[in-house]
C-alpha cells in the first residue's frame, strides 16, 4: 500500500479494515489515499489524482512531461487532468477539451499525453519562459520536436494558446541541460541576438568539452555554472582542464552565474564579439516585457 489506492475498493477486498484505514491512511484526495508520511512524488501525486476522476483522466502537462522523464518538475506542481468537469481539488488542474486517441500512450495503466500533445499543452498553457524550460527538458528525454507538436495544433485551430504555443514551441531546445540554461539563451534572443547553437563540443586529441551554448563565426561561447562549480573540489578541479581545454580551441568562454545581471552578461558578451572582429544583429528597440 506504497501507492495511491481507493480506500472502499481496500475495504471490500479484505485488505484493510475501515479502522486501519483511518488510522494508517490519509487522504490524497476524496476516497484515494496514501501511507500517512508518504513521500509525495510527480508520480505519486498524478497516480493519485487519475484516481480521484475514477481512473477516467488523462495525465497532461507538466505531470505527464515529468512522467515521460523531464527533469526539473517540482513535486509541488498542481497535476494537469484532461478530464470532464468536477469540482476543483488543491494540488490538481481541470483541463476539459478535446483529444484524440493518438494522443494518448500508457505508462503501466496510467494514460498520459503522447510527448507531442505534451509539448503542445505545455506551450499553451504555461508563460513563455517557463514553458520553454519545460520544453527543452522534454525534448532532451523524448526527442520530440516543435513540427511533432504544431502539427496537433492544426487539428484544433480555434484552441485558446495555439499562437502562444507556436512561440514557445519555436524556441524549444534540447540542448539545454537546465532551466537556467534556458533563461541565458532566452536573455540572448531576447536581446535581438541569433539564437545561440548548444552543446557545443571542442576537442583536443583524446579529450573533449561541451559549452552550453554558443556563436561559431567569433568562436564566443556561454557558460551557465550552478553552485556545485564553486562547492564541490572535484568540479572545481575538472573545471580547470576544462578551460584550458576550451581556451586552446580558439574560444572564448564566458561564465555566468546567479549573481550577474542581465546587463552585466551582455555587456561582457558583446565586448567579447568586438574583440573578435564579429559585428551581431542591433539589439530590438523593444525588449519583451
Amino acid at each position: 500500500m506504497r501507492e495511491p489506492f481507493v480506500g472502499r475498493e481496500a475495504i471490500r477486498d479484505g485488505i484493510l479494515t475501515r479502522g486501519k484505514l483511518r488510522w494508517n491512511f490519509t487522504a490524497a484526495h476524496p476516497g484515494v489515499y496514501l501511507p500517512k508520511g508518504a513521500h509525495r512524488t510527480v508520480f505519486i501525486n498524478a497516480v493519485a489524482a487519475w484516481m480521484w476522476t475514477g481512473r477516467k483522466g488523462i495525465v497532461a502537462g507538466r505531470a505527464a512531461a515529468a512522467m515521460h522523464g523531464a527533469k526539473w518538475v517540482d513535486p509541488s506542481t498542481p497535476v494537469e487532468m484532461i478530464t470532464e468537469h468536477t469540482r476543483p481539488r488543491p494540488g490538481v488542474i481541470v483541463r476539459e477539451e478535446r483529444i484524440s486517441p493518438d494522443e494518448i500512450v500508457y505508462l503501466g495503466e496510467i494514460p498520459v499525453t503522447t510527448p507531442a500533445r505534451t509539448a503542445l499543452d505545455l506551450g499553451r498553457h504555461l508563460p513563455r519562459d517557463s514553458a520553454v524550460a519545460h520544453l527543452d527538458a522534454l525534448a532532451a528525454v523524448t526527442g520530440v520536436t516543435a513540427e511533432d507538436a504544431l502539427l496537433l495544433a492544426a487539428r484544433y485551430p480555434g484552441a485558446r494558446g495555439n499562437r502562444r504555443a507556436r512561440v514557445a514551441l519555436n524556441l524549444m531546445d534540447a540542448g539545454a541541460q537546465s532551466p537556467r540554461e534556458t533563461w541565458l539563451r532566452l536573455l540572448l534572443i531576447d536581446d535581438g541576438l541569433p539564437t545561440p547553437r548548444t552543446q557545443i563540443e571542442v576537442r583536443d586529441g583524446q579529450r573533449r568539452a561541451f559549452i552550453d551554448m554558443g556563436y561559431d563565426e567569433p568562436k564566443v561561447g556561454l557558460d551557465y555554472e550552478g553552485s556545485h562549480h564553486s562547492t564541490q573540489r572535484t568540479q572545481y578541479v575538472h573545471d580547470i582542464g576544462r578551460a584550458e581545454l576550451v581556451e586552446r580551441s580558439g574560444w572564448h568562454d564566458i561564465r555566468v552565474v546567479s549573481e550577474h545581471s542581465r546587463r552585466f552578461i551582455l555587456h561582457r558578451l558583446r565586448r567579447a564579439f568586438e574583440r573578435r572582429g564579429w559585428t551581431p544583429p542591433s539589439p530590438r528597440s523593444a525588449r519583451r516585457s
